[in-house]
């Protein structure tokens, strides 16, 4: 059964995972970067062998969604499987069903600081563009024909995802009923022990452990921005974007230091406050 980490992109997907795999290993192995391979990207190419002719189209992946799920959920495992695909379907096709799910954590960002990360990993040119980026309700993440190339010799790939606006995909995640857990970046950042020690106790009803005290300070010490920027810098990170020039764009930007009151126009905050003014009344961000 599989525990997913659903999030809009540059909402914090990653700093959840290196949590989770911290507090499951933290006291048993010298974690870096590479360890959040334990939790694999969903939609993935591995996921989807012998069940797809081509890698890159959206419709036969959207149509073997659920198969690829049942065929890795075949061994009765519990699994966690982060994505930033929306819940909802796809030409018909939806994105997965209770059969295939035990729970999801979904972590939602305030989107006026969303679009700042989205702006430097997506190497768009403007705060026009990366607006119009996170109000698309058709918004489709695919790798570049640049990507493409540097991925398919290895056969290990992240596929396309069919993610929405921000506000779309918050919506559908919020209609999971089964076993839901919805976190708030800011929350993790301002009240860091309380909301790392409630996912823990989520994670481990799910998976009938019990998590220490001292497991969760470890893990949320761990899996501290600082630490992730740090592990980054020095030996780089795979799930990084290239950008036109073929370098690769930071991953660990601005964290903490993401603040949109100091970054974004009044025009562009004002603009995002009208678009999505309900949903981020209803998650307080205004």
């Amino acid at each position: 059964m599989i525990i997913w980490l659903a999030s809009y992109p540059k909402s914090g997907n990653t700093w959840l995972r290196f949590y989770i795999i911290s507090l499951l290993m933290g006291k048993k192995t010298n974690l870096n970067l590479n360890h959040l391979k334990a939790i694999l990207a969903y939609p993935h190419s591995t996921q989807f062998e012998g069940l797809v002719s081509d890698l890159f189209d959206l419709g036969e992946i959207a149509k073997n969604w659920i198969v690829s799920q049942k065929k890795a959920n075949a061994d009765k495992n519990l699994r966690f499987f982060k994505t930033h695909n929306m819940l909802g379907k796809y030409k018909g096709y939806a994105f997965t069903d209770s059969e295939n799910t035990l729970g999801t954590i979904h972590i939602v960002r305030d989107p006026r600081n969303v679009i700042t990360s989205v702006k430097n990993h997506y190497s768009l040119s403007n705060y026009d563009e990366a607006t119009k980026f996170i109000f698309k309700e058709n918004q489709i993440l695919a790798l570049s024909e640049r990507q493409q190339k540097l991925y398919v010799k290895s056969k290990k790939f992240p596929l396309t995802q069919f993610v929405g606006s921000w506000k779309t995909h918050y919506l559908s995640w919020k209609n999971m009923k089964k076993n839901y857990l919805l976190v708030r970046y800011e929350d993790l950042m301002e009240n860091t022990k309380s909301e790392f020690t409630k996912i823990a106790d989520f994670v481990g009803n799910l998976l009938k452990l019990k998590f220490t005290e001292d497991q969760i300070e470890n893990a949320i010490n761990l899996s501290s921005f600082d630490k992730l920027e740090k592990m980054e810098k020095e030996h780089g990170f795979t799930e990084s974007t290239i950008d036109k020039e073929g370098n690769r764009n930071k991953f660990f930007y601005l964290g903490p230091k993401n603040n949109w009151q100091e970054i974004l126009e009044g025009k562009i905050s004002k603009k995002i406050e009208q678009e999505f003014e309900q949903e981020m009344k209803e998650l307080k961000y205004l």
